[in-house]
């Protein structure tokens, strides 16, 4: 976490926390869901979901990142100076890239080694590692193969719907509200 976010949650302890605002997608990116989007629908799921804004500022993106996290109830959510900011999950909290050499980062830049391989009735693949469980990259599934075939990654079946239970984590912070 950045210092002057920890200075911040120092100064202001008592700021109320905002609740479907901010989305990550499957694929890695954060959207801005401002009032309209949130009238339009949930970030995920739903027979008409509404993602917001696709955030593209870099340095806003970083910041995001750097002080991403989660809760003792697997909520996750960005600390913004002294305001917690609950993310709306598309998928899993963490995105994983997956590289040439098979080592892998997740959307915010973080490395991590993998511990376990796993892959949902769909065919969509996650890693359980070091830092936290979460989805790979669609466009990282040929190194996924690599892996698998060197043996490396044993892919286990999981279905999708029992991910947030079994790896602690809460989709829809919002809902819970």
């Amino acid at each position: 976490m950045d210092d002057i976010v920890k200075q911040a949650l120092l100064k202001w302890p008592n700021v109320p926390a905002c609740y479907g605002w901010l989305g990550l997608d499957a694929r890695g990116n954060w959207f801005m869901r401002d009032e309209n989007a949130q009238a339009q629908g949930p970030f995920a799921g739903g027979s008409h979901p509404s993602k917001g804004s696709m955030l593209k500022h870099d340095k806003l993106i970083d910041f995001i990142g750097r002080n991403y996290q989660s809760d003792a109830r697997g909520q996750w959510f960005f600390q913004n100076g002294p305001q917690c900011v609950y993310v709306e999950l598309e998928a899993t909290p963490l995105i994983w890239r997956v590289n040439e050499d098979l080592s892998v980062q997740d959307h915010c830049g973080r490395p991590a080694s993998v511990q376990r391989c796993w892959v949902d009735e769909l065919g969509r693949i996650y890693l359980e590692t070091s830092t936290g469980f979460g989805l790979v990259h669609s466009l990282d599934m040929g190194y996924v193969a690599d892996a698998v075939e060197q043996g490396l990654w044993l892919p286990q079946d999981v279905l999708s719907a029992d991910l947030p239970m079994r790896f602690n984590y809460v989709p829809s912070p919002l809902l819970l509200q």
